[in-house]
């Protein structure tokens, strides 16, 4: 079982995921990648419309350059 946190209830960078993912399976589709990174309190993440979501940073620079790792650029 996994720990989402306080009750283990998933928290609001849970939620962000889920979101991420369903544009990602949406965008898919249409056969691009579109890299966001969003900050969700504390944290910034990196998302990709390919589905793939980068680790939850503090720095949105690292976030950044998770993005760009998997963007190639």
């Amino acid at each position: 079982m996994l720990n989402h946190g306080p009750g283990n209830r998933p928290g609001r960078l849970h939620e962000a995921h889920q979101e991420a993912r369903a544009r990602a399976a949406a965008a898919a589709g249409e056969g691009g990648h579109e890299l966001s990174v969003r900050e969700e309190g504390a944290f910034a993440l990196a998302a990709c419309s390919c589905g793939w979501i980068g680790p939850a940073r503090r720095a949105r620079s690292r976030a950044r350059e998770d993005a760009c790792a998997h963007g190639g650029g």
